[in-house]
């Protein structure tokens, strides 16, 4: 459920970046609109940071989580294997939508203030949803991998006898 939550803020991260180049594109100059633009940048990129840095430890909680079951319960080691295969696969994609967030923001200063050519400012918001787009598509594979993985091992747990 948690992961679920996580997921629908970066989604809410997303349409605010939308949002963002929306104000950004039609602003013109306007110092109010730019005011916006810059706000709900700010907003959108600490939503997307939140999102990804928490669905990154809710991993690494729920991999340790399963590790331990799996050692005490003498389960199947794979399940431990498919909790780092699930790190592998999607922190790549978290880290670059990051990375590309806080470049995309920190550079727009640069843009706005005529020390750092727009174009930057641009190429580097669309790589930015772009890149957002991809990890959150990651993202939502791995959690549902991931909760399958849990409720299989819920299961197999229910119906084992109880030890003393």
């Amino acid at each position: 459920m948690m992961g679920r939550a996580l997921l629908v803020i970066g989604w809410l991260a997303t349409l605010g970046l939308a949002g963002t180049a929306v104000l950004g594109y039609v602003g013109g100059g306007d110092p109010d609109l730019m005011r916006q633009h810059v706000l709900l940048a700010l907003a959108s990129a600490l939503l997307l940071l939140f999102s990804h840095c928490w669905i990154m430890f809710y991993l690494i909680g729920t991999g340790k989580a399963i590790k331990e079951a799996v050692k005490e319960h003498g389960l199947d080691a794979a399940a431990v294997e498919e909790t780092k295969r699930f790190k592998n696969e999607s922190y790549p994609a978290l880290m670059l939508a990051m990375a590309l967030a806080m470049a995309t923001f920190i550079l727009g200063g640069g843009a706005a203030t005529g020390t750092l050519p727009p174009l930057v400012h641009h190429v580097l918001f669309w790589a930015t949803l772009v890149a957002q787009g991809r990890a959150l598509l990651r993202e939502k594979r791995v959690l549902d991998a991931n909760e399958r993985l849990m409720a299989d091992l819920d299961r197999k747990l229910a119906v084992r006898p109880a030890t003393s």
